[in-house]
């Protein structure tokens, strides 16, 4: 709470936090969803609440790699959503591009000697951190170099963009000599940098893996190509965000070059996959004496979850979208959708794209297309005729859109939505634009950076670029009510409009759900909009649907309403309208619109006399022919422009509300659906202004991959118009897909219109199973090495230094090649004979000289995995014999968890191949024939989870791996325990040999006795009388 008077702030803090109000602090990305709450007691010298959170809170991973950015969210109250603000926090230490030096820094001074020079912006963002980004100079010809800033805050400010010259880099691959070198265009996948300069395309290595402070690039060849191709190719990339990556998930990048094909030279167009050694040409070879049509590749991408290639296709005649099928990662011949042919209206296409992390495709040049399904067929969004939409920019995150035409005008539409909005214009000479991760808009010049601000709320786009947009155009509007409630705007075109104006003069696609406001009062919600060639005079309309009515003419505005009005057909298409008392017209009545209930309206197009004037009928059908009509029975609206514009066009304010089930607020939501396995979504929108009762639900469903699950939806609304949608999702292939949930009624002032989660059919990195022991040992006891149950036994068991585990041929001869407790500067016990000297390595430890240096967690001290056994100290401890032990398992994940039981099948392992233990289990006789099968295939026993049990009659340590067998989860389920089997009697033959040999020596001394009893013989008479012998004979002492 900020005040210029700190003891306000003060005041303020102490209200709140007497009431027992102090912020949370909420952290969101697709998976994952963390609250901190701050500390509700304030010290004396703070004005302010504090949070200190170890990153070990969020996260334990330090790896790098491609890794979400997390959305932020602060609120007073947790779950009362009252004074919010977000933010994000970037995870620095694993973002793979902030570790690399991008090649010589440089100064501001440097910087701003090359404004002159720069004659366009290039950016990039980091697929999965779009505030991550990065931003290159496009040099004209008097200036050579390579000049990228890197921004990790979303280019809010100038000073914080760190500038890099890669110049020497570059020539250093390819000479000296050459010159005029120059950014033209820029890639930043999530492994990998792609940089498109005037001298050829240069790739980065993995970001994954610094090898050095300064990146390195290596140069692509593509022979017969030179600068002057280079300066016009363009680089294209589907954005998709790899976090926690799959097998199945690679980048692609394409490259197209603005050149004609030839017979020696029949490629303008190559693609490749990460890591980019390869580039391969776009189309496949044709077999020889197949005809084809020359077309330019406008664009190649590939559709990742339709595992498809789509091209945009140009030539002279016509503009084409054609798939294939995707076939080892290359195109094939065999079409996968009927081409799709655009009308010859859209004659200048200038590219295609994927929305990031969706599936909406794009087609853009003079017209803007929309394709849902991967490029069968596409819909018409936008005709802007002779202007050209040159750039779009895109925002995953509030699934904005905005179009940049080559004359500089800014249009916003929402991904999936039908509809879009102008918004205003750039007059920048040099620019770019920007979203960050959260949405906000950013423009981008070489000297200054300009977010948007307050006016745009949530990100929307027109913060930079001014007020709302009037979106009308320089004509009259012929009013027509049809109900109380809906009437019909005709837009009029004079008979002598040049035919290169007409255009100017119509109702288009844009102006659909948008709201008509007139000067005087009065608004209408556009819901349909027509293109007709009648009635004569009005070439375009639109349905609206009245919100507020319209305010009539008075009689002291057109005194000619107090005068009856009678109607004559003039020819032409034209009727008079003649005025029977002394009432007249002026020259104000001239645009204005004649409105009589239950007939044609007229919209008055000259006045011929005081008395008479010509009009155009709205609906020539109904025009009632020489009748009189009485004053107060007929009405006047001015929506001409003869006195300055009367009408205006603008978007219409958020008219709904979009809700998720589970109360989640995060717009990037990431759900795993494993095999055979089931998830329900369920959306809701609730409309916030009343309007006619709808006859289909608000919500639109799009599923990007329908043959990767199967999808079964169900949607329903009430009287309140409250629209609910639930969809049962079924995994049954590997893959990802994206699900499209659309309010197509939305406006695009709406901050949210559409919700695209991602679902993959695999196998989530947060479902792990795990064994649950028999007793619960506390942390704490852990620590300290003791915890002794109720039989007064203690049940954990510190491991001598460098343990290994007996083998079968002894406990002195291990033969394993695990270590327990491992520690490289002390001796390795059990390690007499040849074959344990010849075993076991060192893993974790490998490599150091001390167990300091191996730089065990606390996590890889207590865990169970053989891979960190150097690590492990302390085990649980039991007594001997181990009978009957319970192998309970459950299967944790992030939708909770679940006992496993069939169909997860398992099979049980002893990591160090010790014997001397067996399981029971019962076996179901619906599972038999799967158990005979699966044991067949895996060769090795396989048990039913659900009642398992372990008996041990072996010593000291049993480590065993329980996994699930393959074919029942995406997963691979595995996990370890350990046991240590103490206090165990000698083993066999020890004990026997005992027993023998004090037999034996018993017997032996029966049997001696009785030989001294029947010989008379008495040994002790005999030892009692050498006693007493040896006490009468005293030492003889001789004295002098």
């Amino acid at each position: 709470f900020q005040s210029e008077v700190e003891f306000t702030t003060k005041e303020f803090l102490s209200v709140f936090t007497s009431a027992g109000l102090a912020p949370s602090l909420e952290i969101i990305n697709s998976t994952y969803t963390g609250v901190f709450h701050f500390n509700l007691t304030l010290y004396s010298d703070r004005v302010y609440w504090l949070i200190d959170i170890p990153r070990e809170n969020i996260t334990k991973n330090t790896d790098i790699a491609a890794v979400e950015e997390w959305l932020v969210r602060i609120t007073l109250q947790y779950g009362l959503n009252i004074y919010t603000t977000e933010g994000t926090l970037l995870d620095t230490v694993r973002e793979p591009i902030l570790h690399w030096k991008l090649g010589t820094m440089m100064k501001k001074r440097t910087i701003q000697r090359l404004y002159p020079h720069v004659v366009d912006l290039k950016t990039t963002k980091c697929p999965c951190a779009n505030d991550v980004a990065l931003l290159g100079f496009v040099m004209n010809t008097t200036f050579d170099g390579v000049y990228i800033g890197l921004s990790f805050s979303g280019f809010w400010d100038y000073d914080d963009t760190q500038w890099y010259n890669l110049t020497d880099m570059v020539y250093s691959q390819v000479g000296e000599e050459h010159k005029q070198l120059s950014v033209v265009d820029m890639v930043l996948t999530n492994h990998f940098l792609v940089i498109l300069t005037s001298l050829g395309l240069f790739i980065s290595g993995d970001l994954r893996y610094p090898s050095s402070s300064v990146l390195m690039l290596s140069r692509v060849d593509f022979c017969g190509f030179e600068r002057v191709d280079y300066i016009k190719g363009k680089l294209w990339y589907n954005e998709r965000c790899f976090a926690n990556r799959e097998l199945f998930e690679v980048d692609y990048v394409t490259i197209t070059f603005d050149r004609n094909r030839t017979l020696s030279e029949a490629n303008s167009c190559f693609y490749s996959k990460e890591p980019f050694l390869e580039w391969l040409p776009c189309l496949p070879p044709v077999p020889k004496g197949t005809k084809t049509i020359l077309s330019t590749v406008i664009t190649f991408l590939v559709d990742q979850e339709q595992s498809s290639a789509v091209y945009l296709f140009h030539n002279q005649k016509n503009t084409i979208v054609s798939v294939r099928i995707l076939k080892h990662n290359k195109p094939d011949l065999i079409q996968k959708f009927p081409p799709f042919s655009f009308p010859s209206s859209f004659s200048s296409p200038v590219g295609m794209i994927f929305h990031p992390r969706s599936h909406f495709l794009y087609a853009y040049g003079n017209q803007v297309w929309l394709s849902i399904d991967g490029g069968n067929t596409f819909d018409l969004i936008a005709d802007f005729h002779d202007d050209i939409i040159k750039n779009t920019y895109h925002s995953f995150y509030t699934s904005d859109i905005t179009l940049v035409s080559q004359s500089g005008k800014v249009y916003l539409t929402k991904a999936g939505l039908g509809k879009y909005s102008k918004i205003g214009s750039i007059s920048d000479k040099v620019f770019t634009l920007y979203y960050d991760h959260m949405g906000f808009i950013h423009k981008l010049t070489p000297d200054h950076f300009e977010a948007g601000g307050s006016l745009a709320a949530f990100g929307n786009s027109k913060g930079i670029f001014g007020q709302a947009f009037d979106m009308g155009f320089d004509t009259a509007l012929a009013p027509q009510y049809l109900t109380l409630n809906e009437m019909i705007f005709y837009a009029y075109v004079p008979k002598n409009e040049p035919k290169d104006r007409v255009h100017t003069k119509q109702f288009y696609d844009i102006h659909f759900g948008k709201l008509i406001h007139s000067r005087k009062t009065g608004t209408a919600y556009i819901r349909k909009v027509f293109q007709h060639n009648t009635p004569e005079g009005f070439l375009s309309s639109v349905i609206a649907e009245l919100i507020d009515p319209f305010g009539i003419e008075e009689v002291n505005e057109s005194s000619c309403l107090s005068s009856s009005l009678s109607i004559s057909e003039a020819g032409n298409h034209s009727y008079k309208l003649s005025l029977q008392l002394q009432s007249k017209y002026n020259d104000i009545s001239d645009e204005k619109t004649v409105v009589i209930p239950g007939y044609s309206s007229f919209l008055i197009t000259t006045i011929l006399d005081n008395e008479n004037a010509l009009a155009v009928a709205t609906m020539p059908e109904i025009v009632p022919h020489n009748m009189t009509f009485q004053k107060d029975s007929w009405f006047l609206y001015n929506f001409g422009k003869r006195n300055g514009q009367t009408w205006n066009i603008y978007a219409k304010p958020c008219n709904y509300w979009f809700q998720q089930h589970d109360d989640s607020l995060s717009l990037s939501v990431l759900k795993y659906i494993d095999l055979g396995k089931s998830h329900t979504l369920k959306m809701k929108v609730i409309p916030n202004t009343k309007r006619k009762t709808l006859e289909i639900p608000l919500l639109q469903v799009i599923v990007g991959n329908p043959n990767l699950l199967e999808v079964k939806v169900e949607g329903y609304f009430d009287e309140t118009d409250i629209t609910l949608i639930s969809l049962h999702l079924f995994g049954y292939f590997q893959g990802s897909t994206s699900l499209e949930f659309i309010v197509w009624g939305a406006s695009t002032e709406c901050y949210v219109t559409t919700f695209v989660p991602m679902l993959k059919s695999s196998c989530s990195y947060l479902k792990s199973m795990h064994h649950i022991p028999s007793e619960t040992i506390p942390l704490e006891d852990w620590m300290s090495g003791v915890y002794v149950n109720s039989q007064g036994f203690n049940m954990i068991k510190v491991l001598p230094i460098n343990y290994r585990p007996p083998s079968n041929m002894g406990i002195a001869i291990p033969l394993t090649d695990h270590f327990y407790h491992a520690d490289p500067s002390k001796p390795i016990p059990r390690n007499l004979f040849y074959k344990s000297k010849r075993s076991g390595k060192f893993k974790q430890c490998a490599n150091a000289t001390t167990r300091k240096e191996c730089n065990c967690t606390n996590d890889q001290k207590f865990s169970y995995a053989v891979a960190f056994s150097d690590c492990r100290e302390k085990v649980p401890r039991f007594k001997f014999p181990v009978i009957q032990y319970p192998v309970s398992l459950q299967v944790y994940s992030e939708d909770g968890n679940f006992p496993v039981e069939t169909p997860y099948l398992v099979t049980v392992t002893e990591v160090n191949n010790r014997e001397n233990w067996n399981l029971r289990h019962t076996v179901p006789e619906n599972v038999k024939k799967m158990k005979a099968y699966l044991e067949s295939i895996l060769s090795v026993p396989v048990y039913n989870p659900l009642g398992l049990n372990l008996s041990i009659k072996g010593s000291e340590l049993f480590h065993f791996r329980v996994s699930v067998v393959p074919g029942v989860s995406f997963c691979n389920l595995v996990e370890e325990f350990q046991i240590y089997v103490d206090e165990v009697p000698l083993p066999f033959p020890g004990h026997t040999l005992i027993a023998v040999a004090a037999a034996v020596l018993l017997g032996g001394l029966i049997f001696i006795a009785f030989m001294f009893q029947i010989r008379n013989i008495h040994p002790w008479d005999t030892f009692k009388k050498l006693i007493r012998r040896n006490n009468v004979n005293p030492t003889n002492i001789t004295a002098n």
